[in-house]
């Protein structure tokens, strides 16, 4: 069983950075593939950004170059550096972690990009 806590969300202006952390209890995220998914006001749930337990990245081709998603083990969190944000950045922010029939989720974290 793995406990998930999203934080770090906010408002932030075009062109502003935030740094989201998720927080696991009950089992470490080491073993886990983890990902970020974003749902913003009317539109389905999307995949953002992952890191597998072995450590290899991937991001969604419309924050490549703007968000980092790294693990620190340590503090058992994973986190989403997230730079130049842009208004359609927008959403409510999900942590989930995944090993095989095992799927947990965050309660979202919400981040509003406007000026």
């Amino acid at each position: 069983q793995v406990q998930l806590v999203e934080s770090g969300g906010g408002l932030v202006q075009p062109g502003g950075s935030l740094r989201l952390s998720c927080a696991a209890s009950g089992s470490p995220l080491s073993t886990y593939i983890t990902r970020w998914y974003r749902q913003a006001v009317g539109k389905q749930r999307e995949l953002v950004s992952s890191i597998s337990a072995a450590g290899s990245t991937s991001y969604v081709r419309s924050v490549e170059g703007r968000f980092t998603i790294s693990r620190e083990n340590a503090k058992n969190t994973v986190y989403l550096q997230m730079n130049s944000l842009k208004p359609e950045d927008t959403a409510v922010y999900y942590c989930n972690a995944v090993k095989a029939a095992m799927n947990y989720w965050g309660q979202g974290t919400q981040v509003t990009v406007s000026s």
